[in-house]
């Protein structure tokens, strides 16, 4: 194929930056990634940003610190606004681009199934600047604390209520936890914090219910002996900002309510209905393509792809994307050298989660840990699939001064400023 192909890919999370990478500097491609944010956000350590671990320049990386070398990659950032197969191009907040291959990869949001009421007052935790509105309610409700009398309303301030027993819902209970047991008496000598509760909500049998039983005993063992109240087969069927409406009755008096219980893929407008199923995703073939459309593909959160091995779909999970993204690249070299593509299959390197200090469960293929090593081992892949040799060092040196501590030093509240400033549009 001698003219050079414009692929245009949506969404810089890590099938969208993966794919950019694998075809940086080839002379075959032209590459158009574009995003609302101007980097490149860690999903799996966000609960450390939202619990003041780490600053969230620890986890972002600019898109176009990533690219500075590459000759055939330009940035944009944008909203995606409607995509246009029939003509090939798509209208974003800053104009129209045209393509060859346009690739979807802008992954999921959360998803409130449909309830209002948690929409407007559960605390979110998708991106970053939620991470960090979550952080300044976190540390403000503290601050709160030391000026309630009234008992009924501070119990209501210390109820911290995680719905969702997944990785991320798990994570974050135990890191509140470990401020409640190391920090919140260091920083407040002169307040009692011992009424704060963390209350972890599960709608499935088990906390981390897709993984091994050992892990998933253990992982509920391990938050118990932190202090956690688990609750599984529990569902929340509303939440008015005060109080948490559960399916059996039950209601729990809460100020602080973070949803971390479900994603739907997040939407553009102008693809044809047939091409998406539950969960807002769309749904491709073997070869990454939406169904009854040429030259578009979706990886990573937002494709849904039937296999023998997973009949429905594959878990939303960084792994996936990432090798759907080396796939997409190879076939894509191939189509443009008129060879062969070749059909994904998943191969699943494992799972794992971190509850709190030398409290961690890892899932291989062959065999399961837990323990000690496992939390050695979480820190050590995680550290390794950070991208940068700064942020590796800044982050190893945060979890390094803690494990000695048991503290941090980024409790900081800083929420916007209120003024607007105005700008004038030519």
């Amino acid at each position: 194929m001698d003219t050079v192909q414009k692929i245009v890919i949506v969404g810089a999370g890590f099938a969208g930056l993966r794919l950019a990478q694998d075809l940086i500097n080839n002379p075959n491609f032209e590459i158009y990634l574009i995003d609302k944010h101007n980097f490149h956000q860690f999903q799996p350590l966000m609960y450390q940003v939202a619990t003041a671990r780490l600053e969230p320049a620890s986890i972002s990386f600019p898109l176009r610190k990533v690219f500075q070398k590459a000759k055939n990659v330009k940035i944009r950032i944008a909203k995606v606004k409607h995509v246009d197969y029939n003509k090939k191009f798509i209208t974003t907040s800053i104009g129209t681009f045209d393509y060859d291959h346009l690739v979807i990869a802008i992954g999921c949001t959360t998803n409130y199934f449909g309830n209002n009421n948690l929409k407007d007052y559960a605390y979110p935790m998708k991106t970053i600047p939620e991470a960090i509105q979550l952080r300044n309610r976190i540390l403000q409700t503290f601050e709160d604390a030391l000026n309630t009398t009234d008992q009924d309303k501070l119990q209501s301030l210390l109820n911290f209520v995680i719905v969702g027993g997944g990785p991320t819902g798990v994570e974050l209970a135990g890191a509140l936890s470990e401020m409640k047991r190391y920090i919140l008496p260091k920083d407040y000598p002169d307040k009692d914090f011992s009424k704060l509760t963390i209350y972890l909500l599960e709608g499935a049998p088990h906390t981390l219910n897709p993984m091994s039983e050992g892990s998933k005993k253990m992982s509920q063992k391990y938050l118990e002996e932190l202090g956690v109240i688990v609750k599984t087969n529990t569902i929340v069927s509303d939440y008015d900002g005060s109080v948490v409406t559960l399916n059996n009755g039950e209601k729990i008096h809460s100020k602080n309510v973070i949803w971390a219980a479900g994603v739907t893929g997040n939407f553009i407008e102008g693809f044809p209905k047939e091409s998406f199923t539950r969960g807002n995703r769309l749904v491709v073939n073997r070869f990454n393509e939406v169904k009854h459309l040429e030259h578009v593909y979706a990886l990573g959160d937002i494709a849904f792809m039937e296999t023998q091995k997973y009949p429905h779909g594959h878990p939303q999970v960084a792994s996936v994307a990432l090798q759907q993204a080396e796939l997409l690249a190879k076939n894509l070299k191939s189509i443009s050298k008129q060879k062969a593509k070749k059909e994904f299959e998943y191969t699943d390197k494992g799972s794992m989660a971190t509850i709190g200090k030398r409290k961690a469960v890892v899932d291989l293929p062959k065999f399961s840990f837990q323990g000690r090593m496992a939390w050695f081992t979480w820190m050590f892949i995680h550290l390794m699939l950070i991208l940068s040799v700064k942020n590796k060092l800044l982050i190893f040196m945060n979890w390094t001064i803690s494990y000695f501590n048991n503290d941090s030093t980024l409790r900081i509240i800083m929420k916007p400023a209120k003024n607007k400033v105005k700008t004038k549009v030519d």
